[in-house]
């Protein structure tokens, strides 16, 4: 829906148009959530955790169910890492080499949106990691995605897990959602990223 909606016939996908659009669709469903919510207000307090992103739900049946679509995402974004590369040194130059700029903005997309929608339905909505990491492992490994993919991926699972951790213990026994808790963390580190010109 976000690339139909931001697609141009002459000017293909420009970056603020995916962002706007992606903040519409955002806001129609976070409308149909909230309504559903009205709506079964007794169903509410089973869907919450979800809704918050949590990882006390999760078992090792739901991990071995994940394992078989992480690998395929795996060797998906192993995929990407050259048009990925190649699109870090503008788009005049993609296009000089060859790159054909749609088609590679589609699949890294499409490649994302599967990472997100196979972690999603075992742990809900979490925020703010597939923001906050990326820069943190732009800072510290460079522009080479040989080496931020994979240390992404280990860095994320590090932050979640010190996420969960913290809802754990902060206010035990009383547990904090890991959403919530990327949320106040993330958020803010996020605004002070976008305030040193770093996002």
């Amino acid at each position: 829906m976000v690339f139909t909606f931001a697609w141009q016939r002459h000017n293909g996908f420009q970056p603020l148009r995916v962002i706007l659009a992606g903040v519409a669709v955002n806001s129609i469903f976070g409308g149909v959530t909230g309504m559903m919510s009205i709506l079964y207000s007794d169903r509410l307090p089973g869907a919450l955790g979800w809704l918050n992103g949590s990882l006390t739900g999760a078992s090792k049946s739901d991990l071995h169910q994940l394992v078989i679509y992480s690998v395929i995402g795996w060797v998906a974004a192993c995929v990407c890492i050259r048009p990925a590369n190649i699109l870090r040194l503008g788009e005049q130059t993609a296009q000089h080499i060859g790159l054909n700029l749609t088609m590679a903005r589609l699949l890294l997309c499409g490649v994302a949106v599967y990472l997100a929608a196979i972690s999603v339905p075992m742990v809900g909505l979490i925020g703010f990691v597939g923001l906050v990491v990326p820069h943190i492992v732009r800072m510290t490994t460079g522009s080479n995605y040989v080496v931020r993919i994979p240390f992404g991926l280990l860095l994320g699972a590090l932050v979640l897990l010190c996420a969960d951790t913290v809802g754990r213990t902060v206010m035990s026994p009383l547990e904090i959602p890991s959403g919530i808790v990327m949320a106040v963390i993330g958020g803010p580190y996020f605004l002070f990223l976008m305030r040193r010109g770093g996002a």
